[in-house]
C-alpha cells in the first residue's frame, strides 16, 4: 500500500473515531503535514454533511435507492451456494442428530 492511501486511511479511520490506539502517532504525524490537515479538512466535512438533517435523510434515501437498484442488477457468482432458511435444521459433519434452532429460526 502506498504512503498516500496509508495516510488517508489512518486520517480517515481518526475521523470516524475507529483508529486503534496502537495507530494514534501515526495519524498525528500525518496531521503534522500540509496534505494530512487536507484530509482531515476533507473527511471532517463530509462527516459533517452524512451527518446533517438537511442532507442526511434525502443522501441516505438516495443511497439506499442506488445501492438496492445496483445489487438487483448484478449476477450473482457462479460458485454461489444457495442460503438455507432459517429454520432449516444445521446437522454438523459426523453428528447423528442436527442442532438445535437458535432464536433467529424461532421468529
Amino acid at each position: 500500500m502506498d504512503t498516500h492511501t496509508r495516510l488517508h486511511e489512518t486520517i480517515s479511520a481518526l475521523a470516524d473515531g475507529e483508529l486503534a490506539a496502537s495507530e494514534l502517532e501515526l495519524a498525528f504525524a500525518a496531521l503534522d503535514t500540509d496534505e494530512g490537515r487536507q484530509a482531515w479538512n476533507a473527511y471532517r466535512h463530509i462527516g459533517d454533511v452524512l451527518r446533517s438533517e438537511q442532507c442526511g435523510h434525502a443522501l441516505s434515501a438516495q443511497f439506499d435507492a442506488r445501492l438496492a437498484s445496483r445489487l438487483a442488477a448484478e449476477a450473482a457468482p457462479a460458485h454461489a451456494e444457495p442460503l438455507l432458511p432459517l429454520s432449516a435444521p444445521i446437522v454438523p459433519p459426523g453428528a447423528a442428530e442436527p442442532l438445535e434452532a437458535g432464536p433467529l429460526a424461532q421468529r
